[in-house]
């Protein structure tokens, strides 16, 4: 007798929480009572990671890695505003996206702006007796 009564509980819920699912009345994305007490989340704004990363790319990264002769004949195009004193050149909007570019810009930016060991701690994480390299 149990298990003809679990059976039907069984059931019952499955049909119940399977209707509720399928109706769109219920289904809480239009349910009126449920987002006047939790309403949807608009989009959240950038964390502080992503506006630092952001104003690199946008401040740093480009204008240093479109100066570059390679990746102006690569992967740019001149602009049709440029006049005959200045050539503007821009991203080519018809290209698809390879990992090659990414290593070609990224060596172009290195060139720019070689790495400068003397103001950072590479030199002492080296000499650190765990992390450093092991001398003999």
């Amino acid at each position: 007798m149990k298990q003809l009564i679990n059976r039907y509980n069984s059931i019952f819920l499955l049909l119940l929480l399977g209707g509720c699912a399928s109706n769109t009345k219920v289904s809480p994305s239009n349910n009126s009572a449920l987002n006047s007490v939790s309403p949807i989340v608009k989009k959240e704004k950038a964390g502080f990671i992503q506006k630092t990363l952001d104003e690199f790319v946008e401040d740093e990264w480009t204008p240093t890695v479109s100066k570059d002769e390679k990746i102006q004949k690569k992967y740019m195009s001149q602009s049709k505003k440029a006049s005959d004193e200045e050539v503007i050149y821009i991203e080519k909007e018809d290209k698809n996206f390879t990992l090659q570019e990414i290593v070609d810009k990224s060596e172009a930016y290195f060139r720019a702006k070689p790495a400068d060991h003397n103001n950072s701690h590479v030199k002492k994480l080296n000499n650190m007796p765990v992390i450093g390299k092991v001398s003999k």
